[in-house]
C-alpha cells in the first residue's frame, strides 16, 4: 500500500505505557486469543467478554518506549485512519449523510474503554459506547507469524473492518442487533453476530474500492486482505485451536464468507449491496 509521507489522522489516542489496570481478559499470545477471538475478533461485541472474564491482570507505569518498528506501524495505521475518513466522508455525503470520525486508541498490554477493560489477547476491537477503535499493534505480528497473514494490506484491512463497526454503529445497526441478545438463544443470536460481522467485511471492503480508485493500492494487496480475512475466519480458527468445528457457535463468519463479503464491498463499493441481514444464505 502506498502510504508513506501522507497525510495522517490526527484523531489517534496513544495510551500506550499507561497501563489498563482494573480487570483484565485472562490469557495472552496466540493462546490467549484463539480463546477470546471465537467471540470477540475483529470488533464484534467485546463488552459481553471484557467485564465477564477473568481479574488477575497487573498494571505498570513504567515509561513506554517504541521500538523502530512500533513508530512505523503507528505511522502506518494513522495514515489508513486517515484514508478511511476521507472514503467513508465522501460515501455518507453522497448519501445524504454526515460522518462522524472515530478514534483510534494504540494501547499496549490492557485497555479501558466504555465497553470494559481488554487484554491484547482480545485483538483490535471497537467499542460502540465511546466510538472508539482500539488496537495493539503486536497484534500486527501475531498477524504475520501465528495467522500467517503478512503484508501491509492484512493489518490496513484489520482497521477497515473496525472502522466498518463504526459505519454500522452511525447507521444504527447495532443498536438493533445488540438488545436482541437477552431476547433470543445463543444460536440464533451467533447466527446475528455472524451477519454484523460479514456486514464490516463488506465495509472494509467498500473503503478498500475507493483507496484502489485513489491508486493507493499496490501489486499484492488485495490478496493479502483476501488472506487475512481467511485466516480470521471462525472455521479456521476453531480448527486450530480446537481441532473441529462448532458451526452453531460462529460469530464471525466462516473463512469463505468472509472472503466472499469483503470482495464483493471491493467490488460493489457502495452501502447498498451490503445487507447481509437479508442476503439469501447467511
Amino acid at each position: 500500500m502506498k502510504w508513506r509521507g501522507r497525510k495522517a489522522s490526527g484523531n489517534v489516542e496513544d495510551r500506550r505505557g499507561s497501563g489498563g489496570g482494573g480487570k483484565l481478559v485472562a490469557g495472552g499470545g496466540i493462546g490467549g486469543l484463539l480463546i477470546v477471538l471465537i467471540v470477540a475478533f475483529l470488533g464484534g461485541d467485546p463488552g459481553a467478554v471484557l467485564d465477564g472474564l477473568g481479574s488477575g491482570g497487573t498494571q505498570t507505569n513504567e515509561p513506554y518506549v517504541e521500538t523502530e518498528q512500533e513508530a512505523e506501524l503507528s505511522d502506518f495505521v494513522a495514515v489508513v485512519l486517515a484514508d478511511t475518513e476521507t472514503v467513508w466522508t465522501q460515501v455518507f455525503e453522497e448519501e445524504g449523510m454526515e460522518y462522524v470520525e472515530p478514534t483510534l486508541v494504540l494501547f499496549d498490554g490492557s485497555v479501558n474503554s466504555a465497553c470494559g477493560t481488554a487484554g491484547a489477547a482480545v485483538g483490535p476491537f471497537y467499542c460502540p459506547g465511546d466510538q472508539k477503535l482500539y488496537i495493539d499493534l503486536s497484534f500486527y505480528e501475531e498477524l504475520q507469524n501465528q495467522f500467517q497473514a503478512p503484508g501491509d494490506f492484512a493489518m490496513a484491512y484489520v482497521i477497515a473492518h473496525e472502522v466498518g463497526h463504526h459505519v454500522q454503529n452511525l447507521l444504527g445497526v447495532m443498536k438493533e442487533v445488540q438488545p436482541l441478545r437477552n431476547q433470543l438463544s445463543e444460536e440464533e443470536y451467533n447466527k446475528l453476530q455472524v451477519k454484523l460481522e460479514l456486514q464490516a467485511d463488506y465495509y472494509a471492503g467498500v473503503w478498500a474500492h475507493h483507496a484502489q480508485g485513489m491508486d493507493l493500492l499496490e501489486e499484492g494487496d488485495l490478496d493479502e486482505a483476501l488472506t487475512a480475512a481467511s485466516a480470521v475466519g471462525d472455521d479456521t480458527i476453531q480448527k486450530r485451536s480446537r481441532g473441529y468445528v462448532v458451526p452453531e457457535s460462529f460469530t464471525h463468519g466462516t473463512s469463505e464468507q468472509r472472503k466472499t463479503w469483503f470482495y464483493k464491498g471491493f467490488k460493489a463499493g457502495n452501502l447498498e449491496a451490503g445487507d447481509t441481514f437479508n442476503a439469501k444464505g447467511l
